[in-house]
């Protein structure tokens, strides 16, 4: 049985037994859809990301959680497998971020979408004229809505969108990632408005997720499910969701509609424009395509970092 194919079957039994599963087999279930959804396929497309150099945007906060401002370089220790490496460049915090929206435009979204349109007019309402967003929808397929521009309007056909067909969220991560790669600007993210249910994509989250990593961009995701979706469907597709997050520095937000949605979008928007972005050149050069960890440490006390895991780089 194909990934895909295996995927979705899980999918259907989770909603379809969710009233007569015991505690214990709805656990086993849930843990072999999110296995299902990080099987790595073959790795039969080439990544095209020729650079060595590694960028690593890093987020402070203090205990409240807001965004720490004014560290100095020389605060920042970066370690690559353990070890510190010098950085080529540092970038404060109000350096112009390049950015992908995606939205989720799938027939699961149909009763969610007004809410994910309306959001990504309120992301590009607080942006800056220096900062570059791009709008993409997917659903069976990836359409272009907007490329990057720094203006805040959007083309008549954002409004005609309509929620059909499959998802294919891993591809719309892979396509926004190759999208950031070939931007000027060392600050990137893509910003998810989806459900998390992905049906019909090619790509595996790992190497969604590698491909964002490899392009040095953040990824944010919103949970726009239903609240009434099925407990044991809801918690499969937060994982995915949540790890996209996890593995590149981001954030997951849960709750999405209204104050709330408005509230988290403006975080986002202030955590984009108060990073802290480094870029470093890996030891040797190296080109090995294995995973090295990343860990960035700061002087001052009491002030959460948060940032990518790690990197890796294709093999030569």
């Amino acid at each position: 049985m194909q990934n895909n194919q295996y995927k979705n079957f899980l999918h259907i039994l989770v909603a379809r037994s969710i009233r007569v599963l015991t505690p214990a087999f709805l656990v086993i279930i849930v843990q072999l859809l999110f296995s299902a959804a990080v099987i790595s396929q073959a790795d039969d497309d080439v990544i095209a990301i020729d650079s060595a150099e590694v960028l690593v945007n890093v987020t402070v906060t203090d205990r409240s959680g807001s965004a720490v401002n004014g560290i100095a370089e020389k605060e920042f220790t970066i370690l690559d497998d353990g070890e510190t490496v010098k950085p080529m460049a540092f970038l404060a915090e109000t350096t112009p971020f390049a950015a992908v929206i995606l939205i989720d435009t799938s027939g699961s979204m149909e009763s969610r979408l007004g809410i994910a349109r309306g959001a990504a007019i309120n992301f590009l309402n607080g942006i800056r004229r220096s900062d570059q967003v791009a709008v993409l929808n997917f659903d069976s397929k990836i359409k272009t809505i907007r490329d990057f521009s720094s203006g805040f309007d959007l083309p008549d056909n954002f409004y005609d969108i309509k929620a059909d067909g499959m998802t294919v969220l891993n591809d719309a991560v892979f396509k926004a990632s190759e999208m950031l790669a070939s931007r000027p600007e060392k600050r990137r993210a893509i910003i998810v408005l989806s459900d998390g249910a992905d049906t019909s994509s090619k790509h595996s989250i790992e190497k969604a997720a590698k491909m964002a990593n490899l392009a040095g961009a953040t990824i944010y995701t919103v949970d726009m499910a239903p609240k009434d979706t099925p407990p044991a469907e809801k918690i499969a597709m937060q994982t995915t969701l949540k790890g996209f997050a996890s593995k590149t520095g981001g954030t997951f937000v849960q709750t999405p509609g209204g104050p709330e949605m408005r509230t988290a979008f403006l975080k986002i928007l202030s955590e984009l424009g108060n990073q802290y972005t480094f870029s470093f050149q890996p030891k040797d050069n190296r080109k090995d395509g294995k995973f090295h960890s990343i860990e960035v440490r700061i002087k001052r006390p009491n002030l959460t970092i948060r940032t990518r895991k790690g990197y890796s780089i294709p093999k030569k």
